[in-house]
Parts: C-alpha cells; structure tokens; sequence
C-alpha cells in the first residue's frame, strides 16, 4: 500500500466515522426534541395561566416571548434535524423509524400553518397544529419504539414486523416513503414560497366575519 493509499483510507475512514456519529447523534436527540415540542405544545394552558398570574407586564412578555422562541426553535430545528430521512443512502444504512420522513412533513406543515395563519390566537389553525402535531408524532415514536427500540428484544413472533418499522430491514418501504415524503415536502415548499411572493410574508388580513367564525383562544 503506498502513502497516497494509506492517506486515502485515513480521510474516508474519518469522513465515514464523522457520518455515522452526526447521523447517531441525530436519531437520539430527535425523540428528545419531539417530546419536549409535544410537552410545550400541550403546556400552552399552564404556560397562560403563569402569565396571569403575574404582576409586572414587562415579565409576563418576556415568559411569553421565551414561550414562543423555544417553541417555534424546536419545530425548525425538528424539521432540519429529520433532512436525514430524505436521504436513501442513509435510511438504508441506518437503523431509523420507517416513516421519521413523513414525520418531518407534519413538522414543516406546522410552520406552514403557523405562515400562513395565527395558531395562538385563532383556535381553527390552533387545533390544525395540534392535528399535526399528533399524527407526526405517530409517525415517528411508533416505528421508534416498537422497531427501532423493540428489534434487539422482539420475540421470533414479532420479529417481522418490528424488522418492518425499521429503515436497514426495510430497505424498499424505507426508500419509498423517503421519496414520498420528499415529494410532499417540495409540495409544502411551492406553496410556502408562493404564499410569501403573493402576500410579501405579511399575514393576509382577515375579515372580521371569518374572524368571529373561526374563534379565538
């Protein structure tokens, strides 16, 4: 082996390391910032209720603001965190939840709502998030907890289909829905960007008919 080869083998075996500890790191954190993205979500009414109770104006905003930052940053970072399941290479590779993709589009549907209308203060785009939340949330902790966690315990009996929620044992489903989400992905993305070019990213005002229909919370 000449020291040209030898170098060679030492970067790929760096780069290929460097691959598999960011794509590790990814699919651990990834329940964690689901969790607490539900847990905050779901928390709203206490959250509310806190900010009642306070005295000074000034610290009741800021509760509010700290509220929304680390709300809306977990979403985002949720849906950059989940790039990985677009990727064939990776999801055949890598042990993940069979459908993590389709879970990062119900993530990026709720920034899209959250574009488009006013989930805090109007209780239809309200429960359309929490909708979106719920069933991204399906996607993703069921094939987690029943292949990704269940498959080194599962009994011969289940084996199957906890082989089958799991990306490197499904390669063709993994493949498939990781294109399929692509697709709805670009889909959402058109409509984000054709929404900002039509309005100028400011939220279209609303009539006070629909305001009333629609209710506030």
């Amino acid at each position: 082996m000449s020291v040209q080869d030898l170098t060679n083998a030492i970067i790929h075996g760096i780069t290929a390391g460097g691959e598999q500890f960011l794509e590790g790191t990814l699919a651990a954190v990834l329940p964690i910032v689901w969790l607490a993205l539900l847990g905050l979500h779901l928390g709203r009414p206490y959250i509310l209720e806190m900010i009642d109770r306070f005295t000074l104006r000034l610290g009741a905003d800021l509760l509010w603001l700290v509220y929304i930052a680390v709300r809306d940053l977990l979403i985002v970072s949720g849906v950059v965190m989940s790039f990985m399941f677009f990727f064939p290479d990776v999801v055949v590779t890598d042990a993940l939840p069979l459908t993590g993709g389709l879970a990062a589009v119900c993530l990026f549907a709720v920034l899209l709502v959250k574009l488009m209308g006013d989930p805090d203060h109007n209780l239809r785009d309200f429960r359309l998030v929490t909708y979106l939340l719920g069933l991204g949330a399906v996607f993703y902790f069921v094939p987690y907890l029943f292949g990704v966690q269940f498959n080194a315990v599962a009994p011969a009996s289940l084996a199957g289909v906890s082989n089958f929620l799991v990306t490197n044992t499904n390669p063709n489903w993994a493949v498939g829905i990781g294109y399929a989400s692509t697709a709805l992905l670009a889909i959402l993305g058109a409509v984000a960007a054709a929404y900002v070019l039509r309005t100028g990213g400011r939220a279209e005002a609303q009539d006070t008919a629909a305001q009333d229909t629609a209710g506030t919370i």
